[in-house]
């Protein structure tokens, strides 16, 4: 396929699944269930969190999580009391438990109530070629209070050449101005040209089998690999292309 007919098969890929069908069996169903800022952002963040594994199991747990925070993820950020946190004590999804929810609380209180809200920590040290920066300092901002040290695992870094899956797929949903009503587009202090394409094994083997990328492991290095790709393709929304990648992988069978 030469670069023209692969644009133009992506791009109807991406018309295809860049839809609000999209939403019923993704977990940025969650968010989608707000409408305040804040509790959109941090219900995105609690949800892309725990997005490893069975699809159907993380919505549910994400629900859970929710329920756990009374339905207001900003106001219990905010206002919670430490006695509010024992009851998130028994949340378990595969190796994120309790401790580690209770952990995401209070970074998430530092971070609203010293660094003006996620939006703004991950704004600061965004570059012109990609957000790789902003993530290692998001998680250095994250674990600047008292944590424990096993909730560290819970935050990817691109600096140790993590593919930061889950929380690139977040950044999408934050930033990407979505005409289609899947991403929010609400923070508009980061270009969605900067953003990557949230990597794994689905989009990762579509990817190599369209020779989008070469690089074997599903890595650090090979989402910057991707980014050089895909912006070839549409540079300023280059991560629409997650869209295509992900449904011809996990729908198709591509």
């Amino acid at each position: 396929m030469n670069k023209k007919d692969l644009k133009e098969f992506l791009d109807t890929k991406v018309e295809q699944y860049n839809h609000p069908k999209f939403i019923e069996s993704d977990p940025i169903q969650i968010p989608h269930q707000f409408s305040k800022k804040e509790d959109i952002e941090i219900s995105g963040f609690l949800a892309a969190t725990i997005a490893w594994g069975n699809r159907k199991s993380i919505i549910n747990n994400a629900n859970k999580m929710m329920n756990f925070i009374d339905q207001s993820p900003h106001d219990f950020i905010i206002n919670h009391e430490e006695s509010d946190l024992e009851k998130l004590l028994p949340f378990v999804h595969r190796t994120f438990n309790g401790n580690d929810f209770i952990q995401f609380i209070k970074s998430l209180k530092h971070i609203y109530t010293k660094h003006d809200g996620l939006e703004s920590v991950f704004s600061k040290s965004s570059e012109e070629k990609n957000l790789q920066n902003a993530i290692h300092n998001f998680k250095n901002v994250f674990f600047e209070i008292d944590h424990l040290e096993r909730t560290k695992k819970h935050v990817s870094d691109p600096f140790k050449n993590s593919a930061a899956k889950r929380i690139n797929m977040y950044l999408r949903w934050m930033v990407r101005q979505d005409n289609n009503g899947v991403d929010f587009g609400i923070w508009k202090r980061i270009s969605p040209a900067l953003l990557s394409c949230p990597l794994d094994v689905h989009s990762g083997n579509v990817a190599r089998k369209l020779k989008l990328l070469k690089r074997k492991q599903n890595d650090g290095k090979a989402v910057l690999e991707l980014d050089i790709a895909l912006r070839k393709l549409d540079s300023r929304d280059p991560v629409k292309y997650d869209f295509a990648l992900f449904g011809l992988g996990v729908f198709e069978g591509f």
